[in-house]
C-alpha cells in the first residue's frame, strides 16, 4: 500500500512540476495594417482542412487573436460584437505544448493545461491534429442575466459564430487556412480546460499555414 501511495505522490509531483513549465505568453502588438481589403477577403474566404505543421510566428498568433476577439476601443469593447456587450466569449488556444486562455485586456495567453489536447478538438478528423493552433470559443452563459436558459444558449452560439467569422476573415485576408467546426470532444475538453457548468464550448477554428 505504501508503495502505491509513493507512486501516486511521485506522479502528482511530476504533474505539478510540469504544469509550472507552461508560462504566460505576452503577445505582440497587433499589426493593423496587414491583409487585403474586406471585399477581397470575402472573395478569398473558403474552408480548408489541410494544414502545414509549421508553428505560427508570435506576430501571426498575436494578430490572429486580436482579430478574433481583441480590444479595439479604449472602453474595452471588442472586435467581435456580443449580445448586450456581455462579452461572454472566452477564446482558448490549444497548441502542441499546451492550452491557454486568451486574455484580451492584457493581450497575452494565460496557461491552462500542459500537453497536446488538439486531438480533443479534432475528434475523428485526423487532419485537424496537424493545425498548429486550434481556437475554441467558449460561451460563459452566466454572463447573461435576466433571460431564460434557452435565450442564453442562443445568444452564446450567436456570439461564438461572430468570433469564428472574424477568424475566417483574418485567415482569408492574410493567407491562412481555417475551417469552422462544431465537432469536438466537449466533455473531455471541459475537464481539461477546467470549465465551469455555465461555460459551454460552442465552436472551434483550427488555424495554420497552407500545406505545401
Amino acid at each position: 500500500m505504501k508503495a502505491i501511495i509513493s507512486v501516486i505522490m511521485t506522479v502528482l509531483s511530476v504533474t505539478a512540476l510540469n504544469a509550472q513549465n507552461l508560462k504566460p505568453v505576452k503577445l505582440n502588438a497587433p499589426n493593423k495594417d496587414r491583409g487585403v481589403s474586406i471585399m477581397k477577403a470575402l472573395d478569398n474566404r473558403h474552408s480548408g482542412r489541410e494544414f502545414s505543421k509549421e508553428k505560427l510566428s508570435l506576430q501571426d498568433l498575436s494578430d490572429l487573436l486580436w482579430a478574433a476577439n481583441g480590444i479595439n476601443r479604449p472602453d474595452g469593447r471588442r472586435t467581435a460584437a456580443t449580445a448586450r456587450n456581455n462579452q461572454d466569449i472566452d477564446v482558448y488556444v490549444v497548441m502542441e505544448e499546451g492550452s491557454y486562455l486568451y486574455d484580451a485586456r492584457a493581450h497575452e495567453l494565460k496557461p491552462v493545461a500542459e500537453g497536446d489536447h488538439r486531438p480533443l478538438i479534432a475528434d475523428t478528423q485526423e487532419s485537424i491534429k496537424d493545425a498548429p493552433v486550434c481556437l475554441l470559443m467558449v460561451s460563459d452563459l452566466s454572463r447573461f442575466t435576466g433571460v431564460d436558459s434557452e435565450t442564453q444558449k442562443h445568444w452564446g452560439a450567436l456570439d461564438a459564430g461572430i468570433v469564428s467569422q472574424n477568424i475566417m476573415l483574418f485567415a482569408s485576408g492574410c493567407g491562412f487556412v481555417t475551417v469552422p467546426r462544431a465537432y469536438m470532444k466537449k466533455d473531455e475538453l471541459k475537464k481539461v480546460l477546467k470549465l465551469s457548468e455555465t461555460q459551454m464550448p460552442m465552436i472551434n477554428n483550427p488555424v495554420g499555414y497552407a500545406k505545401k
